[in-house]
């Protein structure tokens, strides 16, 4: 047997419905069309390839919102990665359903985390072992707590809750796994680069982890970070780009012996579309279209949402109509709910469906003064400037906060021109996921919360909300830098 092997592992992570390419200086880029015509050109020029998805197949358009990722599956199917591992939007539409649309996959779905909280039956197949070319490639599927929070609405599931207990999971698999002779050992992974830094300097060696494949974090990179001798790698967001190793696998040693990575841009210039799924994104745009092409209301201009750690023009919109509709004293709205980086300044349905997808409830809390610093606070601590995966706000008209990075703290935090008081009580509204997952995001117990009152359901969904309010109104507009000023 030959002992040096070539394997060409491709991989994309993110992809969020980005199913349509985009015309940018007169030539297409994206597009899972294009993609899967790379994807196959690769594989017609190298026997010896793998495709991988690390996470976040569904959320962020239309085509996947309308048929609740029913689309997005049959789309993946004729793309047929060799496996794919579950990324948080994947329980948008419920655990349940999730179940459901693993039953329509035409690949392998694996995740070794979600299980029967009764029982601790997991949920899915936790590892894939791939043959190739007298190749096995194992690949384990890992999440952690941060981006399964979705999950708390369901009391039946639980789920491993940090990347110590992750690393316990990977050392069970690969133990159980390696006598049978596994050639390269791959994480597919969906909890951000910087927690993917973490998780390898953990991991012990004699496990064989080969490489990380990353997702959730949105990291474009120009290189491999390599943490106790493992790559980790990770192909920024949708369907522009596809990560791609080129590897030699010792099959003796049952290790890299050596490889180049590089992200390849997906676009017409070297990109041949694939006819099939051509027809098929065609079909389900032209019946979407029809349902979501009507116009919603007109801005004056074009707001936008360029970064999820900063006061943005389209976030202060959305969280102002938010606050007028629902009568609260402050909105803090996700910035991370707000999927595209602008909006306008004609609005059709299908735009805001794309820009804002999630139709959370809306909710009400009771706080003091004291309590709201306390929020904010930990919002603007360090880790949300260093690129870590963190919750940021937009804050609704009124509320204003100038934060001093050096002090870690407040120079002036006040509301309609008056100083935020530590006794006065204040009314909050927060969507469902963001008062679901309350303590985990600000650090302040519930308790304390409901010390102060009942929190209430105030509106079934966020997004009917804002599209009811944008639509009775025309020539909106929304400026920046009054709301967080950051020194």
């Amino acid at each position: 047997m030959e002992r040096y092997k070539h394997l060409t592992l491709l991989h994309s992570n993110d992809m969020h419905g980005d199913f349509l390419a985009e015309l940018i200086d007169d030539r297409l880029v994206g597009g899972v069309s294009l993609l899967s015509g790379y994807i196959g050109k690769v594989r017609e020029e190298q026997p010896n390839t793998l495709y991988c998805v690390a996470g976040d197949m569904f959320r962020g358009s239309v085509i996947d919102s309308e048929y609740k990722g029913v689309s997005t599956i049959e789309i993946m199917n004729l793309l047929a990665p060799d496996v794919v591992t579950l990324g948080n939007h994947e329980t948008d539409y419920g655990v349940a359903h999730l179940l459901f649309l693993e039953k329509c996959a035409k690949f392998p779905i694996i995740n070794a985390n979600l299980h029967v909280r009764s029982t601790g039956a997991r949920l899915f197949q936790p590892y894939h072992i791939t043959k190739i070319d007298g190749m096995k490639i194992l690949s384990i599927g890992i999440l952690t707590e941060d981006v399964i929070a979705e999950t708390r609405k369901d009391e039946l599931i639980g789920s491993l809750v940090d990347v110590g207990e992750a690393v316990e999971e990977i050392g069970r698999i690969c133990n159980a796994y390696n006598a049978v002779d596994i050639d390269l050992t791959v994480l597919l992974t969906h909890i951000g680069f910087e927690e993917d830094k973490k998780l390898a300097a953990r991991l012990d060696p004699a496990w064989g982890v080969d490489l990380i494949i990353g997702g959730h974090s949105h990291t474009l990179l120009t290189e491999p970070a390599v943490v106790n001798g493992i790559p980790i790698v990770q192909a920024g967001t949708g369907t522009d780009q596809i990560g791609r190793f080129d590897i030699t696998v010792d099959t003796e040693l049952n290790c890299v012996k050596d490889y180049t990575w590089q992200t390849v841009p997906i676009n017409a210039d070297h990109c041949a579309p694939d006819p099939a799924l051509e027809e098929m994104i065609n079909d389900y745009k032209s019946e979407t279209d029809r349902k979501y092409g009507r116009v919603v209301t007109r801005f004056r201009r074009r707001l936008t949402h360029p970064s999820r750690i900063q006061e943005t023009s389209l976030g202060n919109l959305f969280a102002d109509a938010l606050k007028k509709s629902l009568g609260v004293d402050i909105m803090l709205l996700a910035s991370g709910s707000i999927r595209t980086d602008g909006l306008g300044p004609v609005v059709l349905f299908g735009d805001l469906e794309e820009t804002f997808p999630f139709d959370d409830a809306a909710y009400m809390i009771n706080v003091t003064g004291d309590i709201l610093r306390r929020m904010l606070l930990y919002m603007l601590r360090d880790e949300i400037f260093t690129g870590v995966h963190c919750e940021f706000y937009q804050f609704s008209r009124g509320l204003r906060a100038e934060y001093d990075r050096a002090t870690h703290s407040f120079t002036s935090l006040t509301l309609d021109g008056e100083p935020v008081e530590d006794a006065r009580r204040y009314t909050v509204g927060l969507q469902g996921y963001h008062f679901l997952n309350f303590e985990e995001i600000f650090r302040v117990p519930m308790k304390e919360i409901k010390a102060l009152g009942a929190p209430r359901m105030i509106a079934t969904s966020c997004k009917q909300v804002l599209e009811e309010y944008l639509s009775a109104r025309r020539r909106l507009d929304a400026r920046t830098g009054e709301r967080i000023i950051i020194k």
